[in-house]
């Protein structure tokens, strides 16, 4: 397989709002987290950091502009691997433990991380039976209802378990704008992680279901409006409860 260099992992995308998706376009879709940098007036925000194998700081020179708040919506390896590279780390405190102490099991690496997930292979020395998530012990546990503040916008920390058990989604009154991780996006949800919980997820949905949200960006697939967000959830939930 093709090797990418460390200049084209990484690209970028501005939105509205002071939004920008960061994606690592080598990896397939459906195990491409979708990595977002959000400008405030004092710090900025990053929901996410992908999967780690290239450097975020050195490729992404958007991300070192200010202080910046490395928020994890939760712990599996795709979207931790570069929280390392940040002094503010912040995870729920039920997956404190595992952005404190990684493994290639308990972060899911192990069994999806495998050549085949790539359409180019990450530059030298990768490899995916070596891959892991270095460690990276938060600075601040969050909980529900929490408030991050980057000066002139906030978002509010909501607690979504059910995807695993310290997920969180984070929701700006202000523009409407949802970062929902992986407890819901437009494409296939995966409900069967080791540390997943269906009575959580059913409730987790039903919560995110009247949120008065503008657009969704989740933790995969494309961007979504609360049309679309309502009909994930109605068509998720007659599933479900049938």
């Amino acid at each position: 397989m093709e090797i990418a260099t460390a200049e084209t992992w990484y690209e970028t995308r501005r939105l509205a709002d002071d939004v920008t998706y960061i994606g690592e376009p080598f990896i397939k879709e459906f195990y491409r987290c979708n990595i977002w940098h959000v400008r405030g007036r004092d710090r900025d925000l990053l929901v996410d950091s992908g999967m780690g194998v290239v450097s975020l700081r050195q490729q992404v020179p958007l991300v070192t502009e200010r202080p910046c708040l490395a928020v994890a919506s939760h712990t599996h390896f795709d979207h931790i691997g570069s929280h390392h590279e940040f002094a503010e780390r912040l995870v729920h405190a039920a997956e404190a433990e595992l952005l404190a102490a990684p493994t290639r099991a308990n972060t899911l690496a192990d069994p999806y991380v495998t050549d085949d997930i790539f359409t180019r292979l990450p530059p030298a020395p990768y490899r995916s039976t070596e891959y892991r998530v270095r460690k990276a012990p938060a600075t601040r546990l969050l909980a529900d209802g929490d408030i991050l503040d980057l000066g002139d916008r906030s978002f509010e920390v909501i607690h979504t378990p059910g995807h695993s058990p310290g997920g969180i989604a984070l929701f700006e009154a202000e523009t409407g704008i949802l970062f929902a991780g992986d407890i819901v996006y437009d494409g296939p949800l995966v409900e069967d992680t080791y540390h997943a919980n269906l009575a959580d997820y059913i409730a987790s949905m039903r919560r995110l279901l009247d949120l008065p949200v503008s657009i969704v960006h989740g933790g995969h697939f494309p961007s979504f409006d609360r049309a679309r967000l309502q009909a994930i959830i109605r068509a998720w939930l007659a599933e479900k409860e049938r």
